[in-house]
């Protein structure tokens, strides 16, 4: 058994929706969160940048003694989990967008698939739609992370983002909508709301938290899970951001 917390980090506030699903999965775990939100948004910078700041962020979790890192970023992933995983020996758990259980649900219409344009511009997502990918539109989505760093969940402003965002589909039949970016899922609900019901709104945290189990149980890396594991959180980006992410950590589930 092995006591010592696992790291996770994010550009921003989007990976404390990953922090949560573990937390969930696995509630005897440690956790430490760093949202590197100083530096946010990944998605819209090089990927040479991206992966130096996910190396910092590494360095910054190994501080607080990780035994492992997930990558609770879909643009970081794409960008550095490679470079990561060999150069440090430990668990590296990285985000994929949820294309293929997206594409299982697809019947007649078609499947949105929401992410950053770093995402979408990188070898992963290719190889994923070259696999999965029939029926599936990628949606670029810039500046909609930045509402949830803000806190905005549900404004007239982000409903009318969202609408034009999404006016291009509103005569097609839409079986499955991906949330292809942490912070995406923190707008589940509203989302939804632009969608008929029983569209089905898809994300990777469930999935992710799942490996980092399996990975963990094949180091030999588990807690004990007799107690509570402490949950610490951190930001680049001072106190208010702090507390977004602490709000966000409590709020009641996107159902």
């Amino acid at each position: 058994m092995d006591p010592r917390p696992i790291g996770i980090f994010d550009s921003g506030a989007g990976g404390i929706s990953v922090l949560r699903e573990i937390r969930k999965l696995m509630p005897w775990e440690s956790l430490v969160f760093f949202g590197d939100d100083a530096n946010a948004p990944y998605g819209t910078k090089p990927q040479e940048q991206v992966c130096g700041l996910s190396q910092d962020a590494v360095r910054f979790l190994l501080g607080k003694d990780c035994k492992a890192v997930v990558i609770a970023c879909n643009t970081a992933t794409a960008a550095a989990a490679a470079f990561l995983r060999g150069k440090y020996d430990m668990p590296i758990i990285g985000m994929e967008p949820a294309i293929k259980p997206a594409a299982a649900l697809r019947k007649d219409g078609i499947v949105i698939s929401m992410a950053t344009p770093g995402t979408l511009g990188s070898r992963k997502y290719s190889d994923l739609m070259a696999r999965y990918g029939e029926g599936v539109v990628p949606l670029p989505c810039p500046g909609l992370m930045e509402f949830v760093e803000r806190g905005d969940l549900g404004s007239e402003e982000l409903h009318a983002y969202l609408k034009q965002l999404f006016l291009p589909y509103a005569e097609r039949l839409v079986d499955a909508v991906v949330l292809g970016c942490t912070h995406y899922v923190f707008l589940r609900r509203t989302i939804a709301a632009h969608f008929p019901p029983g569209t089905a709104i898809v994300d990777g945290n469930l999935g992710t938290a799942k490996q980092l189990a399996r990975r963990l149980k094949e180091t030999g890396l588990e807690a004990s899970s007799d107690g509570e594991g402490a949950v610490r959180i951190y930001s680049s980006g001072g106190e208010e951001s702090l507390k977004t992410f602490r709000r966000l950590y409590e709020a009641e589930d996107e159902a």
